[in-house]
């Protein structure tokens, strides 16, 4: 059974950065495609940034520029590095990962609020 860890959520003020992490116990290669998605108070889960195996890494339009995702296979995770935090981008944060065989697995999330 494959685990995937959040960390690095916390309380920022809007402008200030946050770095998620997503540790996988199993080697990150094997994934067809990791990402990460958030869920606000009401609202339905979306995605923020995803990085295939193979290919481009794809962002929401609201992330776009300020978020970067990016995998680090020797410390086997992923990490989501987040600038210029608005109050909207507050939610909690879930890994994802998609292996060869289409099985999805989650995170068990972290929260990320942003306010002054």
């Amino acid at each position: 059974q494959v685990q995937l860890v959040e960390s690095g959520g916390g309380l920022v003020q809007p402008g200030e950065s946050l770095t998620l992490f997503c540790a996988s116990s199993r080697n990150i290669r094997s994934f067809l495609a990791m990402g990460w998605y958030r869920q606000a108070p009401g609202e339905q889960r979306e995605l923020v940034a995803a990085i295939p195996a193979v290919g481009t890494t794809n962002y929401a339009a609201s992330v776009k520029g300020r978020f970067t995702i990016s995998r680090d296979n020797a410390k086997n995770r992923v990490a989501l590095q987040m600038n210029s935090l608005k109050p909207e981008d507050t939610a909690v944060y879930y890994c994802k990962a998609e292996d060869l065989g289409s099985q999805v697995y989650w995170g068990q999330g972290t929260q990320v609020t942003v306010s002054s």
